[in-house]
């Protein structure tokens, strides 16, 4: 066999082994992404205000599935009983977002659950609570400066638990609180004329909103579906509103209206039925679009 022939089979089973080693690592790349892929960090919202903020803070990050505990419709969480459906969620879940200050009641039972979950808590740290006696009004979303502080929170805890997605959560904070910090402006340039206004409240939900627009607020606290204020308590209400010439009273546009008409009849204040952003659409501007909804709300427009 001649010299010429040799170092052409040689040639042609080192080109062959190359190929058969290109198709393996191929493979085995293949194979890697797909197990990757099956290992997505599982992130849980425990109801509507935190899987907005979640759903925009994630936009873009690798290998991470987001889901929503509650249903969307729930509502605020007082009272709430979790269902098999919940607890199959958070059962292999590696990150939850809680509200905290109380709204889930059944934290412990869900960390029971699941032990290896990291919990995020949005209220940490957050100054200026409104509280009474022992318990804490737990509705922050509702004032955009601490809702903007909850967004930094759950970042924050984000990307401790999750690093290989840190700078993608980063980035997206800084885009949504800009988004934040102009509605922000745009509250204090239309709003700002309701500062020292008074006004009947028949959904705590509102304290944090009215606190931001330094509005005086009495505060009632009903369970909104039903009419739960005495006829002795009304009666007060009423008297207090007349004697004080309130012509506002808050409520949430999903409330039971009766005891605001009462008290809208008998004193002639206007009704204003705002969004307090617990339940909408799963947009990630669903927030700032319900805002700006109260916005003109209140304007009258």
């Amino acid at each position: 066999m001649s010299k010429k022939r040799i170092i052409s089979i040689v040639i042609i089973v080192l080109c062959i082994i190359a190929l058969i080693g290109f198709i393996v690592w191929k493979n085995i790349d293949r194979a890697n992404r797909e197990v990757s892929e099956s290992r997505n960090t599982k992130i849980v919202a425990s109801f509507y205000p935190m899987y907005i903020i979640a759903e925009n803070l994630t936009e873009g990050a690798r290998n991470i599935k987001l889901d929503l505990m509650a249903d969307v419709n729930v509502g605020c969480l007082h009272d709430y009983t979790l269902t098999t459906e919940d607890m199959k969620k958070v059962e292999d879940a590696d990150i939850f977002i809680s509200n905290g200050l109380g709204m889930e009641s059944f934290i412990d039972k869900i960390l029971e659950s699941n032990g290896n979950m990291k919990t995020i808590d949005s209220s940490r740290n957050i100054q200026n609570l409104i509280s009474e006696g022992e318990e804490t009004n737990p509705h922050l979303w509702t004032s955009i400066e601490k809702y903007i502080a909850q967004v930094e929170n759950i970042s924050e805890g984000l990307q401790e638990s999750d690093p290989d997605n840190a700078e993608i959560y980063e980035q997206n904070t800084v885009e949504y609180i800009n988004k934040l910090e102009q509605l922000e402006s745009e509250f204090e340039e239309q709003l700002g004329g309701l500062k020292g206004q008074k006004a009947i409240c028949l959904n705590e939900a509102f304290e944090y909103f009215g606190q931001e627009l330094g509005m005086d607020l009495i505060v009632v606290e009903t369970d909104h579906e039903e009419s739960t204020i005495s006829a002795e308590e009304l009666k007060n209400i009423i008297d207090t509103s007349k004697s004080e010439n309130i012509d506002m009273i808050l409520i949430d546009k999903n409330d039971n209206k009766s005891n605001a008409e009462t008290i809208a009849n008998e004193t002639g204040a206007k009704i204003y039925e705002l969004n307090s952003g617990l339940t909408g659409s799963t947009d990630k501007d669903a927030y700032i679009s319900q805002m700006r909804e109260n916005i003109q709300i209140l304007l009258g427009d």
